[in-house]
């Protein structure tokens, strides 16, 4: 499933640097696998709560992978709302903010989080928290550069209100929702940790 949300989350941002629309509306229309796959690890997890009656060690890695799966659904929902915001898009989306950038480094994250879960590895799991200041930095300076850029375009002669709204809200939503697909990889990485450590550092 990660691997399959990793993949759907990669299409979307290449629809959006390339302007795709047709990858875009692939996206979207893939969803229901993301979904799918979901609900049968849910049904798993839920089978296992219900019937084997785990404890210690083994109820940690059910209740982490029961919680993980969310955090991917999640992503994978997101993603289509990002492929959505791009065929919905009559203008490119202000090219002057580094969407690329952001969406490389929040990809970034879940898949280190991904890795870190296959792993076992705590210490990649802080890791990933920690760098998660970096996508925030990031979406902080993009969505300041956005607004400035608005507040400048405002005094144009035969400026067109509407149309520039929609896109510096297309922007604003795009900013927001990569930013939440990297604070869902940290929570992979903090469901993680739990599992392998008993440890709730990064839960809180």
């Amino acid at each position: 499933m990660g691997e399959l949300v990793t993949e759907r989350l990669g299409e979307s941002l290449d629809a959006i640097e390339r302007r795709d629309g047709s990858l875009a509306r692939a996206v979207a229309e893939g969803d229901d696998e993301v979904n799918e796959r979901y609900l049968r690890l849910e049904d798993r997890c839920v089978d296992l709560f219900a019937l084997q009656q785990p404890v210690a060690g083994d109820l940690r890695f059910v209740t982490a992978s029961f919680k993980i799966i969310t955090d991917l659904e999640r992503i994978g929902d997101l993603a289509v709302n990002l492929a959505d915001y791009l065929r919905t898009a009559t203008e490119t989306l202000s090219p002057e903010v580094q969407l690329d950038a952001i969406g490389e480094a929040a990809r970034g994250l879940l898949e280190r989080s991904l890795a870190a879960c296959e792993t076992e590895d705590a210490a990649a799991c802080r890791a990933v928290a920690a760098d998660d200041d970096e996508v925030d930095a990031l979406c902080q300076r993009a969505s300041e550069s956005v607004t400035r850029d608005l507040i400048a375009g405002s005094d144009g002669d035969g400026w067109e209100v509407e149309r520039v709204l929609d896109d510096v809200s297309r922007v604003l939503l795009t900013v927001r929702d990569l930013e939440r697909i990297a604070d869902h990889a940290v929570n992979i990485a903090a469901r993680t940790l739990y599992m392998i450590e008993n440890d709730p550092e990064l839960l809180y």
